[in-house]
């Protein structure tokens, strides 16, 4: 039984693999290692269980470690139109970058952010635009959320 479950484990993990673009691979790499192992463990720290669809675990705490962050992937997320129906978004990333002190371009979070690069308290990194656009909604929502949280 227990062989079986190996051999399913690593079916899983070669098929995920085969079909993830290679950016991704070594993003997601520990995420569907504890996936598929059961464990709880990955590398994204603050950065929450990213995914939800094709087996991957939930969003669950995804947050960014800076306020500047923040409103930078806010940015990528109405430029790219993941926000849809969201009327204050815009609204909730001026008064993000109010709070910052200096130029926002100088700010090394709001441009990662821009980019779509998630930066959590922890320092790790996630590039929101190696996902695919359902989970990118999804995680675009719940920056959202944190950045009301902040105001």
């Amino acid at each position: 039984m227990k062989h079986h479950l190996t051999c399913t484990a690593t079916t899983a993990t070669l098929l995920i693999a085969a079909l993830l673009p290679a950016a991704a691979h070594a993003q997601l790499g520990e995420l569907i290692k504890g996936a598929t192992q059961g464990t709880s463990q990955g590398g994204t720290g603050s950065l929450g269980n990213i995914g939800s669809l094709g087996g991957l675990p939930s969003l669950g705490s995804l947050t960014s470690g800076s306020t500047g962050n923040v409103a930078g992937v806010l940015e990528f997320c109405m430029r790219n139109n993941y926000l849809g129906g969201a009327t204050d978004v815009a609204s909730v990333k001026d008064k993000l970058l109010g709070k910052l002190s200096g130029a926002p371009a100088a700010n090394p979070g709001y441009t990662d952010g821009t980019k779509g690069i998630l930066t959590g308290a922890d320092g790790n990194t996630f590039d929101l635009s190696t996902l695919k656009s359902q989970i990118t909604r999804q995680a675009c929502d719940k920056i959202l959320a944190q950045g009301k949280s902040l105001l």
